[in-house]
C-alpha cells in the first residue's frame, strides 16, 4: 500500500496541471450558464441544467482576445477555420489564469482588448476571418460574427442595409453550434425578447479593394489599387464573407427573370439544397427552406396568367416594409426547359420520387414542382367546391384602394396580389354580406366582412352582385356562419316603398277633395257677387230717410259709419 501511493500523487498532480475548470460561464449569449474546462486537448461547455457538451478541439484555435462583456469579463477564441467561439461570465482576477492556460495549452497568447466608450456613431469597419468589427479610434465599438447576418442589400447609392437571423423556433439558446443550445448556425441573438433586426451603414466616397481588406486577405494583384464606390465594395465583401450569395456551381436549379407582383420587381431565382435566393438589380434575398409556411398555385381570371404565392414566417423585410408573401407571375403558355444540377444519387437518396432530373413543362409547373420537392411544402389550389359566376376561381374584388382576386380555397381564403391576405377557415367567426355606397352602386355590387374569432375583421369591396350565390352555396358547404344584411336592406328599402305609396295616395285623396269644393279663386268670386247684392240693398235700408236707427248719425252724413258697418256686413255673408 505504501508504495503505490507515490504513483497515485504523481498522477494526481498531473491531472491538476492539465485542466482548469470555470462555472457560471455562458456560451456565445446563451440562456443558462454552464461549466467551462479547459485541458491540452481543447476545451468545452456544458449546460448546467444538463445537455449534451459543447467541445472544441486544440489544433482549431486560432488565438484569444479578453475584454469587458455583458456578464463580467469575455474570453473571445478565434478558430483556423474563421469561426468564433464567446465565453462570457468570467471574473477580472481570473485574466492571469486564463492567460496561462491559452499559452501552455495552445500556443497562443491572450490579447487584452480594450472596447470604445465614446459613443461615436462614426468609425472605421473592419473585415476580419469570422466576424466584421466597427472600431472607433482603433478600438472596437461592436462586432457582428458572418454567421448572424442572413442578408444584405443596397439600400441606396451610399448605404448598406444588413440584416440578422432570427431564432427559428423559441427553444433556441443561442449557442453558436449544433449542440449546448442553438440547433444551427446563426442563432446566438435568439436569447432575449427584444432583437435588433437590421443595422444600416453609411459608407461615403470611393476606396479600393486593397485598403477595405486589410491583412491576409488584402489582394496583391493591380485589381486591389482599382477605385470604386465604397459602398458597393462594402456590400460585395459581405456578400462574400458571409457567403450570402453561396456558390454559382451549388445551385440546383437558376429560373432568370421571373415577375415579382410582391415585391415589385424581376427577379432571377437560385434554388440551393436548404434555401433559395432572390437576385434583383437592388436587392438580394437569401431565404431558408424552412421559413416557407404556405405554398399556392393560383390561376388568374384572364384566363392568360398563373401566380405562385409563397407564404413566409419571418417575413421577407424591405426597409421599413414587411411582406409575408411572396408573389410571383408566370404566362399559361410560356414553357422552359431545364435540367437540375445534381446527381442521380442524390436525387434518389435524399428527393426520392420528388423531383425529376429534366422538365420540360410550362414555366409555373416547373416552379412549383422544383420547390414542392425541394422545400417539402404542399403545394394548396383553389377549392374544387367553388366557381364563379363566369367559371373561375379567382372574384375581382378590392381590399380599401387596391384591386386585387379573392381565392376560395380548401381550408382558406386568399387574397392578391397586394396585400397579401391569408384567412384560414378556422379563424373566422362570421361572414357577412353588405352593400355599401349609392343607389347606382349598390345594385351592382355588394361587399363581404370576414368577422375574427379573435377580433377584428377584414373587407372585400365591390363584388359583382352575380357572385352572391355562388359565394353562399360555397359557405354553406364549409358551414362557415354567414349573416346577409342585404336581405335586412331589401326589406327597409321595401317598407320604405310601402311607405311613400301611402303617403303618395293620401295626398292625391287631399287634392280631390279639394277639387271637389272648388277652387280658392273661384270661392272668393261667388263671395265678392253675394257681397255686392247684399251690400247694395242694405246700404239703400240703412241711409234711407225714413230708416230709423238707434244710433247716432255722423256730421258728415254717414261715410263713417259706411266704413265701419261694411266689413261687420261681409263677415254676416261669408
Amino acid at each position: 500500500m505504501s508504495q503505490r501511493a507515490p504513483p497515485n500523487l504523481a498522477t494526481t498532480n498531473i491531472v491538476r496541471t492539465t485542466r482548469e475548470s470555470f462555472d457560471n460561464i455562458y456560451l456565445d449569449l446563451s440562456k443558462e450558464s454552464g461549466k467551462c474546462r479547459f485541458a491540452e486537448t481543447g476545451f468545452g461547455w456544458k449546460p448546467s441544467g444538463g445537455g449534451e457538451t459543447f467541445t472544441v478541439d486544440s489544433s482549431t484555435v486560432g488565438g484569444a482576445q479578453w475584454s469587458r462583456a455583458s456578464k463580467g469579463y469575455e474570453v473571445k477564441v478565434l478558430l483556423r477555420n474563421s469561426g468564433v467561439v464567446q465565453l462570457d461570465g468570467f471574473l477580472q482576477e481570473d485574466f492571469e489564469r486564463i492567460g496561462k492556460v491559452f499559452k501552455n495549452f495552445y500556443s497562443t497568447n491572450l490579447e487584452h482588448k480594450e472596447h470604445a466608450l465614446r459613443g461615436w456613431n462614426w468609425g472605421k469597419a473592419e473585415f476580419g476571418k469570422a466576424e466584421l468589427a466597427f472600431n472607433v479610434q482603433n478600438r472596437p465599438a461592436f462586432e457582428i460574427p458572418y454567421s448572424e447576418i442572413t442578408n444584405t442589400n443596397l439600400a441606396g447609392k451610399n448605404e448598406v442595409a444588413v440584416e440578422f437571423s432570427l431564432p427559428a423556433n423559441g427553444d433556441d439558446t443561442g449557442t453558436n453550434g449544433s449542440l449546448g443550445g442553438a440547433r444551427g448556425k446563426g442563432k446566438k441573438a435568439g436569447a432575449g425578447k427584444d432583437q435588433l433586426v437590421e443595422m444600416r451603414f453609411y459608407i461615403p466616397g470611393v476606396t479600393t479593394k486593397k485598403e477595405a481588406l486589410e491583412g491576409d486577405d488584402a489582394p496583391s494583384d493591380a485589381e486591389g489599387d482599382e477605385e470604386q464606390n465604397a459602398a458597393n465594395l462594402f456590400y460585395d465583401t459581405l456578400m462574400d464573407k458571409a457567403e450570402i450569395g453561396e456558390v454559382a456551381g451549388d445551385t440546383f436549379a437558376t429560373f432568370l427573370d421571373v415577375l415579382h407582383l410582391t415585391p415589385r420587381g424581376r427577379f432571377d431565382i437560385d434554388m440551393y439544397e436548404n434555401s433559395f435566393r432572390l437576385r434583383g438589380k437592388t436587392y438580394d434575398y437569401k431565404i431558408q427552406y424552412e421559413h416557407i409556411k404556405k405554398f399556392m398555385c393560383l390561376p388568374k381570371p384572364d384566363e392568360t396568367h398563373f401566380m405562385i404565392c409563397v407564404g413566409l414566417d419571418p417575413p421577407l423585410r424591405q426597409g421599413q416594409t414587411r411582406y409575408p408573401f411572396l408573389v410571383m407571375q408566370f404566362k399559361k403558355d410560356e414553357e422552359v426547359t431545364i435540367d437540375l444540377n445534381m446527381t442521380e444519387e442524390l436525387l434518389k437518396e435524399k428527393y426520392g420520387g420528388k423531383l425529376e432530373p429534366h422538365y420540360e413543362q410550362p414555366f409555373h409547373q416547373v416552379v412549383t414542382a422544383v420547390f414542392r420537392g425541394l422545400a417539402a411544402k404542399k403545394v394548396n389550389q383553389p377549392a374544387k367546391d367553388f366557381s364563379s359566376h363566369h367559371g373561375q376561381y379567382g372574384i375581382k374584388c378590392s381590399i380599401k384602394a387596391s384591386e386585387g382576386f379573392l381565392y376560395c380555397l380548401e381550408k382558406a381564403f386568399m387574397f392578391v396580389p397586394k396585400p397579401a391576405t391569408y384567412i384560414s377557415f378556422e379563424q373566422v367567426k362570421t361572414v357577412v354580406f353588405s352593400r355599401v355606397g349609392g343607389a347606382v352602386s349598390a345594385s351592382r355590387t355588394f361587399d363581404i366582412t370576414v368577422q375574427l374569432k379573435e377580433g377584428g375583421e377584414s373587407q372585400f369591396s365591390n363584388i359583382n352582385r352575380e357572385e352572391q350565390k355562388p359565394l353562399e352555396d360555397f359557405f354553406r358547404i364549409k358551414q362557415l356562419r354567414v349573416k346577409n344584411e342585404m336581405e335586412e336592406d331589401n326589406t327597409a328599402i321595401l317598407k320604405a316603398a310601402l311607405r311613400a305609396e301611402e303617403l303618395q295616395s293620401s295626398d292625391e285623396e287631399v287634392v280631390a277633395a279639394r277639387a271637389d269644393r272648388g277652387s280658392a279663386a273661384e270661392d272668393s268670386e261667388s263671395d265678392d257677387e253675394d257681397f255686392k247684392s247684399d251690400s247694395d240693398s242694405d246700404v239703400a235700408e240703412e241711409f234711407d230717410s225714413n230708416h230709423e236707427s238707434s244710433g247716432s248719425e255722423d256730421e258728415d252724413g254717414g261715410p263713417a259709419s259706411d266704413a265701419e258697418e261694411r266689413p261687420k256686413k261681409k263677415a254676416k255673408t261669408g
